[in-house]
């Protein structure tokens, strides 16, 4: 498997569906830097072609998750450290950057395989960004979250802002952003950031292994509709993501997947599916 300076990236056996990503950067807090926002949609698009994996956890070596984007490369992408006179080519270019890495967190929507983060320590900022995009989030007692742009005075970019509503609700996004208040992982568990809050590291780690077994161990088709399909809908009428869903199942309900899970409901076995 392809080696990176800011990820980690291994399967615990080699015949697990469950392939693990870790942020790498402990010594900085796994602070995101320039080569993560390359390396990151990378990594997901390479795990996402590879039909061994089905489903990632995604979390962070050392003693926190993520501490944000790291300061040195938000002052390289404003631009302080470069000189210009025409504030025009100035915009464009920021914008154009600013696409590159709201593009980057993106890849984790985009990868058909489901990611699930698993937070300990701080996951702060760009780290918000990042488990605001995966599809599954668990946390220990002791992490906490803050959506800290505005303390850094700027405006959320990399998608708290667009994604925070729809898992929190609108109020509860508003005030935390607005604040950019600090809060434990139990107060994201009752705001709903979170699915489930584990005593420690190791059980959480326990229990991300055993969700995303069984997440890989059911049908490839099934569990990449669904997440497409929710991912669409979230943006769509309840009457345009029926339609949607009804196109998707006129294309891909008829499998040999469907005929596998019938069977073995029926000879009261596991299903096998083959990989996708």
């Amino acid at each position: 498997m392809e080696k990176f300076k800011t990820l980690e990236i291994y399967q615990r056996t080699p015949t697990s569906p469950v392939c693990n990503v870790y942020l790498n950067r402990p010594s900085f807090l796994n602070a995101l830097s320039g080569d993560f926002f390359i390396e990151f949609p990378k990594a997901l698009t390479s795990l996402d072609l590879n039909p061994n994996v089905g489903v990632i956890v995604l979390s962070g070596n050392g003693d926190h998750f993520c501490s944000g984007i790291d300061l040195s490369t938000l002052k390289s992408i404003t631009g302080t450290e470069k000189s210009t006179t025409e504030r025009g080519r100035t915009a464009e270019r920021l914008r154009r950057e600013i696409k590159g890495l709201q593009d980057a967190v993106t890849a984790i929507e985009r990868c058909r395989k489901p990611v699930i983060a698993g937070v300990h320590g701080a996951c702060i900022g760009g780290g918000v960004d990042i488990i605001t995009a995966c599809d599954i989030r668990l946390c220990t007692e002791d992490a906490f979250f803050s959506v800290k742009e505005v303390d850094l005075g700027i405006t959320a970019d990399l998608g708290s802002l667009q994604r925070l509503p729809s898992i929190v609700g609108y109020g509860n996004a508003m005030e935390l952003a607005l604040t950019a208040r600090r809060f434990s992982g139990t107060e994201a568990k009752q705001l709903g950031l979170v699915s489930k809050v584990f005593a420690s590291k190791a059980a959480m780690e326990e229990g991300l292994r055993a969700l995303a077994e069984g997440i890989a161990a059911k049908s490839p088709l099934a569990v990449t509709g669904t997440k497409t399909v929710l991912l669409r809908s979230r943006d769509m009428s309840v009457d345009q993501a029926l339609d949607y869903v009804a196109t998707w199942n006129s294309a891909v309900l008829l499998s040999d997947d469907l005929t596998e899970a019938i069977s073995a409901q029926r000879q009261k076995r596991k299903p096998l599916f083959a990989k996708l």
